[in-house]
């Protein structure tokens, strides 16, 4: 007898409150950045310095997409062996494409 994988009950739950946290995190990172760069305008005198803040805020934000990328790719990372998915590696999606004519 086949042994089951033992999936926690609230696992597609915590999967997708990982995913709206990608969302509110882009949001925080340019708000945050924001606030930084505010800041040291208000401490400097200087204009840029607001600037800077939000391309920081930008970039923690492009940051925080990349490392989700990468958790995506890697928990993925064996389906192309699947054999669910083998037609449509082994022929791609012009197979597909002709069926529906």
């Amino acid at each position: 007898m086949e042994e089951e994988k033992k999936v926690p009950k609230h696992q597609d739950k915590i999967v997708a409150l990982d995913n709206l946290s990608l969302g509110i995190s882009i949001v925080a990172a340019i708000v945050i950045g924001f606030g930084i760069g505010y800041g040291l305008k208000y401490l400097t005198g200087y204009s840029w310095t607001l600037w800077l803040g939000i391309v920081w805020g930008i970039l923690a934000a492009i940051l925080n997409i990349y490392k989700a990328y990468k958790r995506a790719q890697k928990q993925y990372e064996g389906l192309e062996n699947d054999p669910r998915y083998a037609h449509r590696a082994k022929y791609g999606d012009k197979a597909y494409d002709n069926d529906e004519d």
